[in-house]
């Protein structure tokens, strides 16, 4: 079953609900992260971030941020797929969806804290580990990086 997913930047309140929602069942409530780590000062509005929410129909069922990191370099954050979608390849056109979003904002480079089961994920995406796994909220991740141009 080929499921059709509708993925866009976040424009309205409604729709950074419907991301925050999903991020709150995967992170919070699925993997036990404390909701003033999850949620920070990155999700302002006039943080500069860009927010992404996933639909299938008119339910959110993913969602992720892009933001500033340094010139040139954009950071992949909150990457989140509800439970009932992952293994449908949503994850990779989310990714897909921020990397085109990054080209247009001229990002020459992305970096993401990849948690580390999901780490083949994002190497199958061309992203390379970069230094030692640490711990963030009491997951394990690495650093990885990929070049866009």
């Amino acid at each position: 079953m080929n499921k059709t997913y509708q993925i866009q930047t976040v424009r309205t309140e409604k729709e950074m609900a419907d991301a925050l929602s999903v991020r709150r069942a995967v992170f919070i409530e699925e993997q036990q992260v404390p909701e003033e780590l999850e949620i920070d000062e990155h999700d302002a509005a006039s943080s500069g971030t860009i927010h992404f929410v996933a639909y299938d129909g008119q339910t959110p069922v993913g969602a992720s941020r892009l933001r500033p990191y340094a010139p040139g370099v954009g950071k992949i954050e909150r990457v989140a797929v509800q439970k009932t979608e992952r293994g449908t390849g949503l994850g990779r056109l989310i990714m897909q969806a921020m990397e085109e979003v990054a080209r247009e904002q001229n990002y020459e480079t992305l970096k993401l804290n990849a948690q580390t089961h999901a780490q083949r994920f994002y190497e199958k995406l061309g992203y390379e580990p970069h230094g030692d796994v640490f711990d963030e909220a009491g997951i394990e991740h690495i650093a990885m990086v990929k070049k866009l141009k």
